[in-house]
């Protein structure tokens, strides 16, 4: 189960956890001999309770798979995950319902929101999901807006907003259910550079105010490097080297290693 080291409490410990996709999973149709694709192969990783823990690699290098099945989005094949202590692994599909509205939020990188609800409505979506009364909810989504700069904008739909401010609804939106954890599966990927810049600013403001535990992934050095508290490098399935940005660049684990994180040098 999550331990505690020299370092402080440990909000998610991931143990030798596997996904391996079929034909069946994947919805392909095949003949003869069934097709296995390893996505994530033998992860164990800790975050430490407040840190912003980034997670890189290149397309298909099981990033994404890997923090899906932190809420169990995708189903690992084997493996177990525990976040604050809570065997998410071992839950039940009302359990994980639950812990899902309440333990964790997931930031998606295209949103994710509800194209017929307005900005407030959107973020209070979660909150009306746990029961939460209107006057609470509303309470709540209103502070969630003015966090991430939206005020003025709360009757707006999402086809209204840029890019970066459904981001921002959909990083409120998260934040307005107060989860512990804060999970971003590439929230900024698909932003042009400056409002890409800008939404990164945001959220290392937010964590000054909120101090969330958040597991992020990216492809992006840079993104990493600005973000991240410490970071782990995916290949094939696999952590081939963690450390903080520094321990990374300047002690390249292998050549793959050195190759992706040499315009960082």
């Amino acid at each position: 189960m999550t331990t505690s080291d020299n370092n402080g409490r440990i909000a998610i410990e991931v143990e030798e956890l596997w996904k391996v996709f079929s034909n069946g999973d994947s919805g392909e149709q095949g003949e003869g001999s069934e097709e296995e694709i390893v996505a994530v192969q033998d992860v164990s990783l800790q975050v430490k309770d407040g840190e912003v823990f980034v997670v890189m690699g290149l397309s298909g290098s099981g990033k994404s798979t890997l923090i899906r099945c932190l809420l169990r989005l995708i189903e690992p094949t084997s493996g177990r995950i525990w976040i604050n202590n809570e065997e998410v692994t071992g839950l039940n599909r009302e359990e994980l319902t639950q812990f899902r509205r309440e333990r964790a939020a997931m930031v998606f990188q295209h949103y994710g929101l509800l194209p017929h609800r307005n900005v407030l409505d959107n973020i209070s979506f979660g909150l009306k999901l746990q029961g939460v009364g209107r006057e609470e909810r509303t309470r709540r989504s209103l502070e969630m807006v003015e966090r991430v700069g939206l005020s003025g904008f709360e009757s707006y739909f999402p086809a209204q907003l840029s890019g970066g401010m459904q981001q921002r609804v959909g990083i409120a939106r998260a934040l307005a259910n107060d989860p512990p954890i804060l999970l971003m599966d590439e929230p900024f990927s698909g932003l042009d550079p400056l409002i890409r810049r800008e939404m990164q600013d945001e959220l290392l403001a937010l964590q000054e105010q909120v101090n969330k535990t958040i597991f992020f992934v990216t492809h992006d050095l840079d993104e990493a490097m600005r973000l991240g508290d410490r970071m782990a490098v995916m290949k094939d399935g696999g952590v081939v080297q963690m450390g903080t940005y520094e321990e990374v660049v300047e002690n390249p684990a292998n050549e793959y290693v050195a190759k992706f994180v040499e315009n960082g040098r």
